[in-house]
């Protein structure tokens, strides 16, 4: 098991978190920690890159679909960057695809 690392920087778009690492059951408190805690407003961009992540389960992707109700209630937009190929399969068979604007650059910078 990979233990998840989250890691938040501020750029000129909002804040940027990346996620490193397993989103499952065991860790996805810290995500939802991370992102309640990040200070996001209205016109901001919440991105999440996620080019590091190994696995997400249904737990993770339930604190994603957090994130973005998280997002929406500041009156900020959400951005998955770098998805890995293995989640956006999974995200466009559910339908998450048209909830989630997905990059697939691993450019998440911002600047």
């Amino acid at each position: 098991m990979t233990p998840l690392n989250i890691t938040h920087r501020d750029a000129a778009t909002g804040p940027v978190l990346h996620v490193a690492g397993e989103l499952d059951y065991d860790q996805a408190a810290a995500l939802r920690r991370q992102v309640e805690d990040v200070g996001l407003g209205p016109g901001q961009c919440l991105t999440l890159d996620l080019a590091g992540l190994e696995f997400c389960d249904s737990t993770g992707i339930t604190v994603l679909l957090a994130a973005w109700q998280h997002a929406r209630s500041a009156g900020a937009d959400i951005v998955l960057a770098a998805v890995p190929s293995s989640l956006r399969r999974v995200f466009t068979i559910v339908g998450l695809d048209q909830v989630f604007n997905l990059e697939a650059g691993t450019d998440a910078s911002g600047a």
